[in-house]
């Protein structure tokens, strides 16, 4: 499933459920561009479509994104986080969503059952991310759509935040697993080696930037 040892994992899984409810709390930080990132993404979305979101979160996004497409399986390696999308997608009786607690490379994700899979602002958290782009490859159908957003955050001032890293972990402030700061090139270059076209990107945010990346599986 990945890299990262079981207890790696185990500590990973005890932040993000730690932090849920105030996650899920949380407001948007650039509502701009999450309504942007929104758009783009419904342009690609048809009634009869069966999508996967993996690091769904709290399933703000599929909630927002389920009215526009046939069925989402959102998946989140924390069941915590997990279970507040499932009470939020109960509470306000959307039906074609299914909420699960999996591991963003997780085997059980079955072959070609999807024609759109999504992750935002997942790839610089996951272990191995050939290994996930592997798994998106192998879940979507032939010609299916993968939908991306990523902070790429390489270079000067983003150094400094690698630097502090360490210490935010310390006090609890970021997840115990490797964080990758991508530049833009590099990531688009492992998407196309993982068996993806690239048909459309942009930034949103600019700065720092955001990349969103919409690929077709060859």
């Amino acid at each position: 499933m990945t890299d990262r040892p079981e207890k790696d994992m185990t500590a990973e899984i005890a932040f993000w459920d730690n932090i849920a409810e105030r996650y899920a709390a949380r407001p948007v930080q650039n509502m701009d561009a999450y309504e942007e990132t929104l758009a783009r993404t419904r342009t690609y979305l048809r009634p009869d479509h069966a999508v996967l979101e993996v690091g769904c979160g709290t399933g703000t996004t599929a909630l927002k994104l389920a009215p526009h497409t046939g069925h989402i399986t959102a998946t989140d390696f924390s069941p915590a986080m997990v279970a507040i999308g499932q009470k939020k997608a109960e509470d306000s009786g959307v039906e074609n969503i299914r909420f699960r607690a999996l591991d963003a490379a997780s085997p059980e994700f079955d072959r070609d059952a999807f024609d759109v899979v999504m992750g935002f602002n997942l790839l610089h958290l996951v272990g191995d991310v050939d290994e996930t782009l592997a798994t998106f490859q192998r879940t979507l159908v032939k010609g299916g759509t993968l939908i991306t957003k990523t902070p790429c955050l390489s270079g000067w001032p983003f150094g400094l935040l690698r630097a502090a890293i360490p210490v935010m972990r310390l006090f609890g402030k970021a997840p115990k697993g490797k964080l990758h700061f991508f530049r833009i090139a590099d990531l688009e270059a492992r998407i196309e080696r993982a068996g993806f076209r690239i048909i459309e990107t942009g930034n949103y945010p600019q700065s720092p930037p955001n990349h969103f990346v919409v690929a077709t599986k060859l």
